[in-house]
């Protein structure tokens, strides 16, 4: 199954982005198998940094929880609230998918 994973930040705690990138990054590289995309959000009206994307590859929502609580930036605080959701694509390339 496919999961989104959508995390919001805590900006009280936004210091620990760029502290603990390089880790975070290393973290993703590692789990590439299972986290097919990634990446930070931004507010479209403010530019600011709103949180975060993943694409996960997982049997249950459960693996994808124990992934995202393994990624360095978990007991930074940095991440207010995640939100984990099956995904079915159903569009892609210009075309249904499938």
């Amino acid at each position: 199954m496919l999961f989104a994973v959508f995390f919001e930040d805590n900006a009280d705690k936004s210091d620990m982005r760029a502290r603990f990138m390089s880790d975070h990054l290393a973290f993703l590289t590692s789990n590439g198998d299972q986290i097919e995309a990634a990446g930070p959000m931004k507010d479209a009206e403010t530019g600011m940094p709103a949180g975060g994307l993943w694409l996960v590859r997982a049997e249950q929502a459960s693996q994808v929880r124990t992934l995202v609580e393994a990624d360095p930036f978990w007991p930074t605080g940095l991440r207010k609230s995640v939100r984990i959701l099956e995904w079915t694509q159903v569009f892609t390339d210009g075309r249904p998918a499938g």
